[in-house]
């Protein structure tokens, strides 16, 4: 737990270091913490922010934190209270009392409507809140981040009679992370870490995590809130393959194909995707964002978010038609000397690939080791893809074309490949049923090993 700790304060502090915030009008409004709001059985706090200027029949936002943080902190370190302060909604910042500020997520009393855990907790927030300001409870939406994420899927899962929409940063599927009372190490069933879960390694057919969802409220017949999903490609706490798993859940529970009606990139390295409907407010919507980590929301998501929940008083509309690019997310400030345009040929090499899949796409980091005995100063990467895979994004390579014999070729910053050295490039790409490996490497015309 204390190795988990380090690693969510670690994602923290990054997460607060990325998120650059508008620059707010000036208001009175403040965080306010709530007591005595109803039932609670956990005993989590609860943080109110209403803005000065409220809408007519105002929306309500329940954001959640991420683990090791808090309601306040959420607060400082996200744009959705500057983001209320201009539409007008209001904003309730949950804060978790549990030792490691984590969400409960796995025990049986977090996972079913009306249980005995945190999310209870929450709900009493919102009808606090629902009840004091009238707001329009068809308007009531809930986000987070990290621990916050999955806690965004579970109460979807468990309350789709309150909240419309959802949009989880870095979270798991409801239900990936539950407590077993056969597992060794949590034989008492209690809220814990699912390290499983977090590596990536629980997989489900779309039936199998929709049926989980819907489990947790039986006998539940009404309509089911829409879900919008953000997960980076190189998350490390909470492994990639998460948000694969997640699109399979919600798609099934919204009775949506799993196969995207639309692709398109907002902006250079994220790459979105919507199920359902092509509209802003569409059933289902994924945004994978590349080379990125545990550390989300980037600015400009939670306008994203917010835009989803229609919080903004945007209506539906065709997204952007921008192609997707391949240039890489963050280059150096200095970047080397550009590579000659024909490089060199000849040198041994190897190649590792990592691949991570889910319903209709995946991800592919290849790592090139350069295993000759002399320095290359620019190369190209030949590789064959298997049929029905299209590249749609790439980083720290360009790469041409997007189908069948592929050529990665180096970009200013990573050209130079001394002897023994490597470099790790990657793509995202759609794919029909085969997602294995591309095949038939060569560096700058010479066969490469492969591992």
């Amino acid at each position: 737990m204390k190795k988990l700790l380090a690693s969510f304060a670690a994602a923290a502090a990054v997460i607060l270091g990325l998120v650059a915030l508008p620059a707010s009008p000036a208001a009175a409004a403040s965080l306010q913490e709530v007591t005595g709001f109803g039932t609670n059985p956990t005993g989590i706090r609860m943080y109110l922010y209403v803005p000065d200027k409220l809408a007519a029949n105002p929306g309500l936002l329940v954001a959640v934190h991420y683990c090791t943080g808090s309601g306040p902190a959420f607060y400082s370190g996200t744009e959705f209270h500057s983001l209320a302060d201009q539409y007008g909604f209001i904003v309730i910042y949950p804060s978790t009392v549990r030792s490691g500020n984590c969400w409960d997520v796995s025990s049986p009393g977090a996972l079913t409507h009306n249980g005995s855990s945190d999310p209870v907790g929450i709900v009493s927030m919102v009808k606090y809140v629902q009840s004091k300001y009238h707001t329009d409870t068809a308007r009531t939406y809930v986000t987070g981040a990290s621990s916050g994420g999955m806690m965004t899927n579970v109460m979807l899962a468990d309350y789709p009679d309150v909240f419309a929409a959802g949009a989880a940063f870095m979270g798991v599927p409801d239900t990936c992370f539950a407590a077993s009372a056969g597992d060794p190490t949590n034989p008492a069933n209690q809220a814990g870490w699912n390290s499983a879960c977090a590596n990536g390694q629980v997989i489900k057919t779309a039936q199998q995590w929709g049926d989980a969802a819907r489990g947790s409220y039986p006998g539940y017949s009404g309509r089911r809130p829409r879900m919008q999903l953000f997960h980076g490609t190189a998350d490390t706490t909470l492994n990639y393959n998460n948000f694969g798993e997640e699109i399979k859940q919600w798609t099934n529970v919204l009775g949506v194909s799993q196969t995207p009606v639309a692709t398109d990139t907002p902006q250079s390295g994220w790459t979105r995707t919507r199920y359902g409907s092509n509209t802003t407010q569409a059933p289902v919507e994924g945004i994978s964002v590349a080379g990125v980590g545990h550390s989300l929301p980037l600015s400009g998501q939670a306008k994203m978010a917010i835009s989803f929940f229609g919080l903004d008083g945007s209506t539906p509309t065709s997204p952007p038609t921008t192609p997707p690019t391949t240039t890489p997310t963050t280059p150096p400030t200095t970047p080397p000397t550009t590579p000659p345009t024909t490089p060199p040929t000849g040198g041994g090499c190897k190649v590792t690939s990592q691949i991570s899949a889910w319903n209709t796409g995946l991800t592919a980091n290849l790592t090139i080791t350069n295993t000759s005995a002399a320095a290359l100063n620019g190369w190209r990467l030949t590789f064959t893809l298997p049929s029905g895979q299209t590249i749609t994004n790439g980083w720290n390579a360009t790469y041409s074309p997007a189908s069948g014999q592929v050529t990665a070729t180096n970009v200013a910053y990573n050209g130079a490949l001394p002897a023994g050295g490597s470099t790790t490039i990657g793509f995202q790409a759609t794919h029909t049923g085969n997602s294995g490996a591309p095949t038939g490497y060569a560096l700058n015309g010479t066969t490469c090993t492969t591992a």
